[in-house]
């Protein structure tokens, strides 16, 4: 039986610009889900460096891991502060309406 072999691929590896890092968070947000937007501001802050975010966030590294992390549910003060950091901003805009 022949194998297949693998690669680690790593989201934060193809992050370069700060245009590359809203259009994956935009992306998270459009999926609505909350884990996947914490997943998704993890792989930036980790693009970025992650010590340098916590530091501009006003947190420690270690909590910010932990709150980006699969099993940490950050609070949304925290959302916010991690996306300043990243030098992001949060946008909203109206629904489209299925079917329209």
């Amino acid at each position: 039986m022949a194998t297949t072999a693998t690669l680690v691929w790593d989201p934060a590896d193809h992050l370069q610009s700060r245009e590359d890092m809203a259009a994956y968070l935009q992306a998270a947000l459009e999926e609505g889900d909350p884990a996947l937007i914490a997943a998704a501001l993890g792989d930036i802050a980790r693009a970025k460096g992650m010590s340098q975010v916590a530091r501009d966030a006003g947190l420690g590294r270690e909590s910010l891991y932990k709150a980006l992390s699969p099993a940490g549910n950050p609070e949304f003060a925290t959302i916010l502060k991690v996306v300043k950091a990243l030098g992001l901003a949060l946008h909203a805009s109206p629904l489209v309406a299925k079917g329209a």
